[in-house]
């Protein structure tokens, strides 16, 4: 960097100060827009998008049915946040936080709002019982958990955002971010050296949460810094993440509310299992209002 930024004495709020979301970024909260949510026939209404965070639910979801788990059939509705979808009243009375991905479960007496991707993983594993682990692992498996949600910012709002989002390209914090980012990686691969899993020899919620944003990393699908990152590197990680990414569930997670990329890659609403083989346009495209 050439200039020195000397911070104001009261910081205010310059809606004109570029980057890929510097048109819905705001320093306030609430909606912006009314606009209901629509909702489906099935116990949980999903509203998302196919980020790493929406990712994780999806994924779980798909895993549970999977796992033979019926009670978890969901409706999952795309949540477009280019265009301020998110700040719609209807969502917003789902996430106050106004981010993707938010839930609602439906399955029991009373409607249960859940949002941040961790705790909708959290809920629906104690709900099921399912992707928890051995119980006398429990701690093991939600302190990586938690290690996800903690350290995910850093890639995402640090690494990739002036990696591949600033309006300009910026040394410092490229390389401050870069260098938290591969220290993660290494976090997971010495984890990974002697586990198969993240938390040992079962596949959990952790697996689920840190595979959508490490993974994807590893794999390639994140800020096109593959090569920058090195990942191929980090032997152990690449093992685990491309062993996930065979699971017929995580196939089809990684799908729903996708709506970028290959067509043969996406199905922006998931009403039913048969969503996946009878992909029409008409399934492509969000519904009509």
């Amino acid at each position: 960097m050439t200039e020195t930024y000397t911070p104001p004495k009261v910081w205010t709020w310059d809606s004109e100060s570029g980057g890929k979301f510097a048109s819905i970024n705001r320093p306030i909260a609430g909606p912006t827009h009314d606009k209901e949510l629509p909702r489906g026939a099935h116990p949980f209404q999903l509203y998302s998008l196919a980020t790493p965070n929406g990712v994780k639910v999806t994924v779980m979801l798909e895993e549970l049915l999977a796992a033979g788990h019926k009670g978890a059939e969901y409706d999952a509705y795309l949540i477009n946040i280019g265009e301020g979808d998110q700040f719609g009243s209807g969502f917003v009375d789902v996430n106050p936080n106004s981010k993707i991905p938010a839930l609602m479960d439906l399955s029991g007496d009373k409607e249960v709002r859940v949002f941040e991707s961790g705790a909708i993983l959290l809920h629906l594993a104690e709900k099921f019982d399912a992707f928890l682990g051995p119980k006398e692992n429990r701690a093991e498996m939600i302190s990586w958990l938690f290690w996800q949600m903690g350290s995910a910012p850093y890639l995402g709002g640090g690494f990739g955002h002036f990696y591949a989002y600033a309006p300009e390209k910026w040394e410092y914090p490229i390389n401050r971010f870069a260098m938290e980012t591969k220290r993660q990686l290494d976090v997971l691969n010495r984890q990974l050296t002697e586990n198969k899993y993240i938390a040992g020899d079962e596949y959990t919620i952790a697996d689920i949460a840190i595979w959508s944003w490490y993974g994807a990393l590893a794999l390639g699908r994140l800020y096109e810094a593959a090569e920058f990152l090195d990942v191929e590197s980090y032997e152990h990680v690449q093992r685990w993440a491309k062993e996930i990414n065979d699971r017929p569930a995580v196939k089809r997670g990684v799908m729903v509310n996708r709506s970028w990329g290959d067509l043969d890659k996406q199905l922006h609403e998931r009403h039913a299992a048969e969503d996946f083989d009878t992909r029409t346009q008409d399934k492509l495209e969000p519904a009509a209002e």
